[in-house]
Formats: structure tokens, C-alpha cells, sequence
């Protein structure tokens, strides 16, 4: 099974090596996660297995996920995801999964749902370059020519103005720099998408596991 697990980004920093560079971190509250639901091959058609994090007061929890959480015997938490994984599915329900699942110097993947910015012209998010300022150009930040005096419509795909932002967003290979399992706390070299206080998925890095593999 690959290593996986659930975490609140909590905001950036930097640390310091012996040598004295700096390295910004990303630092990341990842679980503690209980262990909800096994999947089967015989009963669910695949396997996997699902982890919930954060906690939650009951009374916010509808009726569907409370008669879920009972039937299990876990104690309601905010989210629920699921990781798939092979046949040996070594956790147990009700068990829970801290960050020391992790060690430094590993490579992992990180999901989450990029700041969202709202309507944007094409220059903000395209980058596209503007046009000319000086007096009498008439164009500026507008996007340009659009190529459809063929069919007379404009095609689909053009890079327009348009929502920017607030999407499912992979960053791969991060390195962990440092784990603090007392304080559920990573260190992760480098950025992660999302604003503070959002839900961010930790998975063992898929290239770095295909590599293994192969060896």
C-alpha cells in the first residue's frame, strides 16, 4: 500500500541548515487520521481504504455520514478520503495514522484546491504580454485576435478571460525536511496549493515509487 495521509496546511517558513542556507518550508498539520473503512476486492470491487480527519461536533454531522461513522464504530470527523492500495491493507478500523508514516527526506505528492482569484482578464491568468501604452494605441489588456473568421465562431480552448483559480491542484516530489510526530507537524521544502487552514492530501510520491518498484 502506498503511503498516504490527510493535513491542514498551517502557512509557510524558513529553517536553517548547519551551513546556515535557508530553505522555506511549508508547514503541515498531517493527522492524526482514523481509519474508517477497508474496501475489499470480493465486497467493493477494489481496494482501498479510508481515512477521516479533523475534528467535528456532532450536531453538524447529517444523518447519512453519522449512521456511516456508527456503523464503524469511529468516532464523526470532517473528511473522508480514500487511498487505494493492494491486498495487504495492514491498518485496522478505528486505528489511526500519524505523521511519523513519514521521514525525512522522503518524496511525496501533495494535493489541494489552489486560492481561488475570482474573475481575470487573460494578462493575470494567461500571462500573456500587453500591448503598447503610448498615446493612440488603443490596445492594451485586451486578448487578442481570436481567429475565427474561418468557421465563425470562436473555437474552443482559446485562452480568455474567465475564472482563475479554486481547482484540484498536484504538486509532485516535495521533499519532507522535517517530522515532528508529537505535534502531528511536516516541513515540506517548497509550496503547496491552497490558502492556510485548507485540507491538503499527502501521498508517497508516484515516481519515487515507480523507481523502487523497478529496482
Amino acid at each position: 500500500m502506498a503511503k498516504g495521509i490527510l493535513g491542514k496546511k498551517l502557512g509557510m517558513t524558513q529553517i536553517f541548515t548547519d551551513d546556515g542556507h535557508a530553505i522555506p518550508v511549508t508547514v503541515i498539520e498531517a493527522g492524526p487520521c482514523v481509519v474508517v473503512q477497508k474496501k475489499a476486492m470480493e465486497k467493493d470491487g477494489y481496494y482501498a481504504i479510508q481515512l477521516g480527519f479533523g475534528d467535528i461536533r456532532e450536531r453538524l454531522v447529517n444523518k447519512p455520514d453519522m449512521g456511516h461513522f456508527k456503523r464503524h464504530k469511529v468516532r464523526p470527523v470532517r473528511y473522508l478520503r480514500e487511498f487505494r492500495a493492494s491486498e495487504d491493507l495492514p491498518h485496522e478500523v478505528g486505528s489511526e495514522i500519524k505523521a511519523d508514516i513519514f521521514s525525512e527526506g522522503d518524496l511525496v505528492d501533495i494535493t489541494g484546491t489552489s486560492i481561488g482569484k475570482g474573475f481575470a482578464g487573460a494578462i493575470k491568468r494567461w500571462n500573456f504580454r500587453r500591448g503598447p501604452m503610448s498615446h493612440g494605441s488603443m490596445y492594451h489588456r485586451r486578448p487578442g485576435a481570436l481567429g475565427a473568421t474561418g468557421p465563425a465562431r470562436v473555437l474552443k480552448g482559446r485562452k480568455l478571460p474567465g475564472r482563475l483559480g479554486g481547482e484540484r491542484v498536484t504538486i509532485q516530489n516535495l521533499k519532507v525536511v522535517k517530522v515532528d510526530p508529537e505535534r502531528n507537524l511536516m516541513l515540506v521544502k517548497g509550496s503547496v496549493p491552497g490558502r492556510r487552514g485548507s485540507l491538503l492530501i499527502i501521498r508517497e510520491a508516484v515516481k519515487s515509487r515507480a523507481a523502487k518498484n523497478k529496482k
